[in-house]
């Protein structure tokens, strides 16, 4: 029989029990979450995207090129207000019909994008512009549409009962609204009412026209999305712990809801501006939202529609660069999604 001197040895160390790792765990282990926020996570997931890094990348090149838009046409030495075919410019470069005469749209070394048909202007500063416009006006209807939707969808989620019927029902009505067709009908009302018949509408009451609309008729989602997630949320212990301590109604939102919803949020977000861009530039091609000479991508495309079998060039570059900003933006929408919530299956 083994003596317990002869079990344990005089000077050996206790044994310990040391944790096993399930096969394909090395790295993996919880190591790597201790002493880290939620952010610090959600980054560190982030950036093992590489398409999610890759389209970030991308999206903060077309916003650098919108705020840095007059300092690069400055450089460039052109502006995209300049009629190069009128008697000021330089009217040997278009055809008697106004189109360029050198092929590719005029494109050279002095145009690096070609020239506009019939108006003549500079494609490249007038994309750049455009951009800049664009981008404007979308992150503007954004905010306004987050706004209002988290305001309404907390509303209606954290009250429950008669106000969730009634911010439900109102929320239905106006998902019934064609917005396309109210903003049609809707801006030669606005012109009638502010702008006399013999005067031009401004530009800043078409932006401003635009902007409202857009974001009167797109706050429903982000409500509906924010609904959802407060109603779940009120019945959580947390919530209830508030309430019992005695903590006013907009407390609990303020401090216990409102950073609970930010995954929600920043995720819609993220895919509400590319729509707001397209539904944008979708109006103008209609004729009922920006005009010339205000450069638009919806514009832009417009133009390129009338010209497009003399001079198929000129589609080409807005057409690329919004198909390049929007789906590296819904790509970069569903990194982050993924980023703050790890168990969403790609």
């Amino acid at each position: 029989m083994t003596s317990p001197s002869e079990a344990a040895p005089t000077g050996s160390e206790p044994t310990t029990l040391e944790p096993v790792k399930a096969e394909g765990d090395e790295g993996r282990g919880t190591a790597e979450h201790i002493g880290k926020s939620p952010g610090q996570l959600m980054w560190q997931r982030f950036k093992r995207d590489r398409a999610g890094v890759v389209s970030a990348y991308i999206v903060g090149f077309f916003v650098l090129i919108a705020i840095c838009a007059p300092l690069i046409s400055k450089l460039y030495g052109k502006s995209p207000y300049t009629l190069y075919n009128s008697a000021t410019g330089k009217p040997e470069l278009f055809d008697a019909l106004g189109y360029p005469v050198k092929p590719n749209g005029g494109i050279s070394g002095e145009f690096w994008f070609g020239l506009e048909p019939i108006l003549g202007r500079d494609v490249f500063t007038l994309l750049i512009y455009s951009i800049r416009t664009s981008l404007a006006i979308a992150v503007a209807v954004t905010i306004l549409t987050v706004g209002i939707g988290v305001l309404l969808g907390v509303a209606a989620g954290f009250t429950g009962g008669r106000t969730d019927t009634l911010i439900g029902r109102f929320t239905d009505l106006m998902l019934a609204f064609p917005s396309q067709l109210f903003f049609v009908a809707f801006m030669p009302v606005i012109t009638t009412i502010f702008v006399a018949p013999e005067d031009a509408t401004p530009t800043w009451l078409r932006v401003a026209v635009l902007i409202g609309v857009l974001a009167a008729l797109g706050w429903m989602r982000m409500a509906r999305i924010v609904r959802g997630v407060a109603l779940a949320m009120r019945e959580r212990e947390f919530v209830e712990a508030a309430k019992v301590s005695g903590a006013s109604n907009w407390r609990i939102i303020r401090k216990e809801m409102l950073p609970n919803l930010v995954t929600p949020i920043l995720v819609q977000g993220t895919f509400e501006l590319p729509l707001v861009v397209t539904s944008a530039a979708g109006l103008s091609f209609l004729g009922v939202g920006l005009v010339n000479p205000t450069p638009d991508w919806g514009l832009m495309f417009s133009r390129a529609a009338d010209v497009s079998e003399t001079v198929p060039t000129f589609m080409f570059f807005p057409g690329i660069a919004m198909v390049i900003f929007v789906v590296a933006f819904n790509l970069l929408g569903d990194s982050v999604r993924d980023a703050f919530d790890p168990k969403a299956a790609r």
